[in-house]
């Protein structure tokens, strides 16, 4: 194997997605500990003078407690390269996290012991699905009461149709947790809890060894014995083939806070994960193997501001193929032309570095001047590729937004399509209108929170918002030229309005409203999903 193919075969990359408060946060500032990429791990709440989360950045978020924006942090592990994508817990923002997950190659999902499966999970777990990439579970917070692990295999088997394969077993839970067996090694790791000190050792110990009566209690040996011989009777086998599909779900039980059962779960997830995917060119259909030598890579977010000393924006790009180098030409897909990737960063959350290099797997920022979109490709070579656009969530909250003072209209118009850009809210406006009426629509209520926050923080401008009745909208499918949205026979509160590409749309505050639209308009096509 040459450079390039050793390079990207240790290549990593992943996103942690859980319901907020399962523990994300805390799992990722371990994995962190152990590449050394920090010297301590930071509490993400707490007392006002603790350390924040180092994959949390932006203020309302140390204000919340909760991740609003996906981060991406790199580091080495023993061999590997890791590319982590945190992502925001917060459901309210499961977009962002969606788009996050098309750079993904496998997920962590993590799950709390004692709340099992929720809401938020769910939904990115099916996101999950449809790409069919790999999924490993850990079930976090085993220091504290939790639910029967037989009951949580089933519910993760019947809500979310994945099977299930616990990689270890845990014994006891909260303050009768005694550690976890390891079913491959058929050794127990055992969890003491010593006057705030956790420490982690691995015992050797067989089944059947009356020893373990000291160790860890006649009954819990006993309960034991009995999970193991049940797990091994009824459990499904462990079939890798299965885990890359993201059909069977290897599982971990351990505590992040405590630090326990950590390092076992990132050894066997890094062994078990794949290297970088290859992705599909949807203008031929066929796979670009990550390990050819021209570079492909697309762009799957954007943010504005991240460092308040520069007004700037990072295009995150994921790298499909091949190597960055920096000051390299490549072609932009979408704009049609050969464009300098002059700097690549990489972050950590607001810290960032340099970039001279980087190969299929990475994801590195790009300094955007305004040129790019989320779903761009950019390529090298003779022969140009185009990976899919990435799929625009329908929004289900909306709201008519102007500035109170009209001396700041510029301030407005480019905070509004600066954060519309990154794909956290979309703006509509009358079609064939300016920017003087505004309507945004967002996926859940926080994003408009959040849009007020950084206008006024970022851009100085204040706004009234006023929330509107619609629930739903569709991008309309006909011809622009040839079909009048004037002349649709649509319900009084239906609105036909446009976005910022000229993409026309309805507005609906009802399904009866859009049944009525398809039913009173025979030739009108209307879609759920628009490219963005």
């Amino acid at each position: 194997m040459g450079k390039l193919e050793d390079e990207i075969k240790r290549r990593r990359t992943f996103a942690i997605i859980s319901h907020p408060d399962a523990g994300k946060t805390t799992l990722t500032e371990k994995f962190l500990l152990y590449g050394g990429a920090i010297a301590q791990a930071g509490a993400v709440k707490g007392k006002k003078n603790s350390r924040h989360a180092v994959s949390d950045w932006m203020e309302i978020e140390k204000q919340r407690g909760i991740s609003v924006t996906s981060s991406v942090m790199q580091f080495q592990y023993k061999n590997y390269c890791i590319n982590i994508l945190d992502t925001p817990g917060h459901q309210d923002f499961s977009e962002d996290t969606y788009r996050t997950l098309m750079a993904a190659d496998s997920a962590v999902m993590v799950i709390d012991a004692s709340k099992g499966v929720e809401n938020q999970t769910r939904k990115l777990f099916k996101v999950c699905v449809m790409r069919h990439i790999p999924i490993f579970t850990f079930v976090n917070k085993m220091d504290r009461e939790s639910r029967n692990p037989f009951d949580l295999m089933e519910q993760i088997e019947s809500e979310l149709g994945i099977q299930t394969y616990p990689v270890n077993w845990p014994i006891g839970s909260g303050k009768e947790f005694k550690g976890v067996y390891d079913r491959d090694k058929k050794h127990i790791i055992s969890f003491e809890a010593s006057g705030g000190q956790h420490q982690v050792a691995a015992t050797e110990v067989d089944l059947s060894d009356p020893s373990l009566d000291s160790l860890i209690g006649e009954d819990l040996h006993s309960t034991l014995c009995d999970d193991i011989e049940l797990l091994d009777g009824a459990s499904y086998e462990f079939d890798i083939e299965k885990v890359r599909k993201g059909e069977l779900s290897p599982v971990f039980f351990g505590s992040a806070l405590t630090n326990f059962g950590v390092e076992p779960f990132l050894e066997n997830f890094l062994r078990l994960t794949p290297t970088p995917l290859a992705r599909v060119d949807s203008l031929t259909g066929e796979s670009v193997d990550p390990c050819r030598d021209e570079f492909s890579a697309f762009i799957f977010k954007i943010q504005a501001n991240m460092n308040k000393a520069h007004r700037d924006r990072i295009a995150f790009m994921r790298i499909c193929s091949g190597k960055f180098e920096r000051g390299m030409e490549a072609y932009h897909v979408q704009e049609g032309k050969n464009i300098k990737l002059a700097t690549g960063t990489q972050l950590m959350a607001q810290d960032r570095a340099i970039v001279d290099e980087a190969y299929a797997g990475d994801i590195i920022g790009l300094f955007d001047p305004g040129i790019f979109s989320i779903g761009d490709t950019l390529c090298t070579g003779k022969k140009k590729v185009e990976f899919a656009g990435i799929p625009t969530f329908s929004p289900e909250h909306f709201a008519r937004i102007e500035q109170k003072d009209t001396m700041k209209r510029k301030q407005f118009v480019k905070g509004m399509e600066q954060i519309a850009q990154e794909g956290a809210i979309q703006i509509f406006r009358e079609v064939g209108g300016g920017m003087e009426e505004v309507v945004v629509g967002v996926v859940g209520v926080l994003q408009l929170e959040v849009l007020e926050y950084r206008l006024n923080t970022e851009y100085n401008v204040e706004i009234r918002m006023q929330q509107l009745p619609f629930e739903q909208l569709r991008w309309v499918k006909n011809d622009p030229d040839t079909y009048n949205l004037r002349d649709l026979d649509l319900t009084s509160d239906t609105k036909a309005v446009e976005d910022m590409k000229g993409n026309r749309l309805l507005l609906f505050t009802s399904d009866w409203a859009i049944r009525w639209a398809e039913t009173h308009n025979e030739t009108l096509e209307l879609s759920e999903f628009g490219n963005i």
